[in-house]
C-alpha cells in the first residue's frame, strides 16, 4: 500500500493513498447511530461497573467505543463477529455511522489549547482526535488504512518503538488534543509495542444558565459508607427537563447549543451504578420528562480516573479479542493486544464543565507461540542430541539432579 506524508510535523502523519474523507450524515444511517448509542451505554456500564465502589469513576465510552470501533475495522473472521456481538456493533455501515457522528460534533471542533478553563466557552467546544502509532519495520493492511482514512479521518504515524523518544511524541499527542489536561499515556511505556491506537476527547462548556459563586456554600454530602462529610454545594433555580422512574430521579441541566449534563440520583440506599437496562430505562425515561422549575444543589468537583480495560472486556465477553489468538490481519496477521487502558477527568463548577479523556490499545507481535500442552521437567529426565536427517543419537544422558 502506497503511503503519503500528509504534515510536516515529525513524525509525518501517513494516510491511504488517493483515499479521501467520506462525507455522510447522521440522518443517513439512523439504526447504527441507535445501535452505537446503546453500545456507549453498554461500555459505560461496564467500565463504571468495574471502578472501586469508593472510587470517583470518571470515564469517556464515546473514547472507548472509537478505539474499539477503530480496532474492529482490523478485526476478521472470529475475532470481527465477537466484537460485533459482545459490543452490539450495528450489522451494517458501523464505520460509515460512527464518520457520521464525527462530522456532526465537527461543528463543535475547536483548539482544546485555546480554552480559559476558569471561563469554559458559551459555545462547546468538543475536540475528538484518532492516532494510530505504528512501527516503521511494521507492514500494515490496505483495507484497514483505508478505512482509517475513509471513515475516521485517521491516518497512521510511523514511529520507533525501540526508541524511547517514542513516548514523549505519544504523549504530547495527547497533551496537544486535550488541552494539557492530560499528558501521559494511559499505558506504560513498552518497546515491544508495534501498534498504539488512541484516541482523545475534549469538552469544554459553560452552563446555559451559570450558578452565581455567592450561593456556593459548605453542605453536607452523604458517603456510602453513611458517613457525612461538607461539600461546596452550588445552588440555582433552573427550568430543566426532569422525571423519575424505579429507583431513581433525574434532570438534564443544559449547556449552550445541544449539550447537557444528564444528573442521576438513585433512591436513598440505592447506587449510582446502573446496569445497561437501567440506564436504558432512565434515558426512555427522560425522553418523556416534563420542564419544571427546580431548586438545584450541586456539588463542585474535580476528579480523574484511571482505568484498565483489558481485563474489563475480556470479563465482558471479548476473550479472543483480547485473547493469545485473535484474528486482525486486515492490519497484521501476527498481532495480538498487549494492553488497553483508559485516563479520564473532569471539573464542574459554577460558570461549567471542562473534561478529557484518553482511550489506548496497544498490540506486539506474537513471539514463541502458546503452548497447546505443559511438557515440565520437574523430575529426572533423559535427553538426547539426535542428527535430524539420519536419527543417530550423538549424545545421550539422564539428568537426576540438575544442581
Amino acid at each position: 500500500m502506497a503511503l503519503t506524508g500528509c504534515t510536516p510535523t515529525a513524525p509525518d502523519l501517513l494516510s491511504a493513498d488517493e483515499v479521501d474523507r467520506a462525507a455522510v450524515q447522521v440522518g443517513d444511517y439512523p439504526e447504527a447511530v441507535a445501535s452505537l448509542r446503546d453500545s456507549s451505554f453498554r461500555l459505560g456500564a461496564v467500565m463504571l461497573a468495574g471502578a472501586d465502589p469508593t472510587d470517583n469513576a470518571v470515564t469517556s465510552p464515546v473514547s472507548a467505543l472509537y478505539a474499539l470501533s477503530m480496532l474492529r475495522a482490523g478485526a476478521a473472521t472470529t475475532t470481527a463477529a465477537e466484537m460485533d456481538e459482545v459490543l452490539g456493533f450495528p450489522a451494517e455501515n458501523r464505520d460509515e455511522a460512527m464518520n457520521a457522528l464525527l462530522a456532526l460534533w465537527q461543528e463543535h471542533d475547536g483548539d482544546p489549547g485555546t480554552v480559559d478553563e476558569d471561563d469554559p466557552p458559551e459555545a462547546p467546544l468538543l475536540h475528538l482526535a484518532n492516532g494510530i502509532f505504528i512501527d516503521r519495520g511494521l507492514t500494515v493492511g490496505e483495507t484497514f488504512l483505508q478505512t482509517l482514512a475513509a471513515q475516521y479521518g485517521s491516518g497512521v504515524y510511523p514511529v520507533d518503538f525501540s526508541d524511547r523518544s517514542t513516548e514523549d511524541t505519544i504523549n504530547a499527542w495527547i497533551s496537544e488534543h486535550t488541552g494539557g489536561r492530560i499528558d501521559q499515556a494511559p499505558l506504560d511505556y513498552d518497546p515491544d509495542t508495534r501498534v498504539s491506537l488512541l484516541n482523545t476527547v475534549y469538552f469544554a462548556a459553560a452552563w446555559a444558565t451559570p450558578f452565581d459563586p455567592v450561593d456556593t456554600a459548605p453542605g453536607p454530602f452523604q458517603l456510602t459508607d453513611g458517613g457525612t462529610i461538607q461539600a461546596d454545594m452550588m445552588r440555582q433555580l433552573v427550568s430543566a427537563n426532569y422525571a423519575s422512574g424505579d429507583g431513581w430521579t433525574a434532570m438534564d441541566l443544559p449547556y449552550n447549543e445541544g449539550f447537557q449534563m444528564r444528573l442521576i440520583l438513585p433512591d436513598q440506599g440505592g447506587s449510582p451504578v446502573m446496569s445497561a437496562s437501567q440506564l436504558a430505562d432512565v434515558r426512555v425515561g427522560m425522553e418523556s420528562g416534563s420542564a419544571v422549575v427546580v431548586g438545584l444543589v450541586l456539588p463542585k468537583f474535580d476528579h480523574r480516573y484511571h482505568q484498565d480495560l483489558l481485563e474489563l472486556l475480556a470479563n465482558m465477553g471479548l476473550t479472543e479479542t483480547f485473547g493469545e489468538y485473535p484474528d486482525f490481519s486486515p492490519i497484521n496477521p501476527d498481532l495480538y493486544v498487549s494492553g488497553a487502558a483508559q485516563e479520564a477527568n473532569i471539573t464542574v463548577a459554577e460558570r461549567g464543565t471542562i473534561a478529557a479523556a484518553v482511550t489506548q490499545i496497544n498490540m506486539v507481535e506474537s513471539g514463541m507461540p502458546t503452548s497447546d500442552v505443559d511438557f515440565v521437567l520437574d523430575r529426572p529426565f533423559q535427553y538426547q542430541i539426535i542428527h535430524t536427517e539420519t536419527g543417530m543419537p550423538l549424545f545421550m544422558g539422564t539428568v537426576m539432579d540438575p544442581r
